[in-house]
């Protein structure tokens, strides 16, 4: 199953005051594995950015003035997350910017029966715990040394880490047969590779368990 990791970072918090986005960040899991499917872009908000904003992420009104608008990306955007779920952190922050920007263009909305805001499932695991992304880096403790400031991509990054941890899902799944040489499959992007497991004969187990029982009495009896 393929989901999207995504975050953003605005001029501002509320679209009610006019505010916009100035980056889009989205990374891609196939069966909670990320893929080299990247979907990144600054964009020139048309407007200036607040300083508080400013003071989150670090982005000024002239190193966007040269980037796309949102319009210009508009469309690679809605086919990136096409038939995929969203993953966001505090979802009514980023779905309510991105509906206004998809609004503002003449585009569909996203729905949000598509999304799961992992704010809410911290949350619910964790009540009366703190649930920012940084909290719940410490509390699973994922590295956040690099995010210094709010940045798109480096926040989609740690919270593919965090809503695997979230959803009790820490590793890829390994199918393992039950003859005695068998493959196993593990899926990583879009690579797939194999290893040989050999299984070990009752032979060669009931040979173990007596060299444990000679071993572990010699070394601790």
């Amino acid at each position: 199953m393929k989901e999207i990791v995504l975050d953003t970072e605005t001029t501002g918090l509320s679209v009610r005051d006019g505010h916009r986005i100035v980056e889009i960040g989205c990374i891609e899991l196939d069966n909670l594995v990320p893929t080299k499917n990247v979907f990144h872009f600054y964009l020139n908000p048309e407007r200036k950015v607040s300083e508080k904003a400013f003071e989150v992420h670090g982005y000024s009104d002239e190193f966007l003035s040269t980037k796309q608008k949102f319009g210009e990306i508009a469309d690679d955007f809605i086919e990136f997350i096409k038939d995929k779920k969203i993953i966001i952190h505090n979802a009514e922050f980023d779905i309510g910017h991105l509906n206004n920007e998809l609004a503002l263009v003449g585009k569909k909305k996203i729905n949000n029966s598509n999304v799961i805001d992992t704010l809410e499932l911290a949350r619910n695991k964790f009540p009366g715990s703190g649930i920012s992304l940084d909290a719940l880096c410490k509390r699973f403790r994922i590295d956040n040394s690099k995010r210094m400031k709010h940045t798109a991509l480096i926040d989609c990054e740690l919270l593919a880490k965090v809503y695997i941890n979230l959803i009790d899902q820490k590793e890829p799944t390994l199918n393992l047969a039950e003859n005695n040489e068998s493959k196993v499959s593990i899926s990583e992007g879009n690579l797939e590779y194999f290893k040989k497991v050999i299984i070990p004969s009752e032979k060669e187990l009931s040979d173990h368990k007596e060299f444990l029982k000679r071993n572990l009495k010699k070394n601790f009896f």
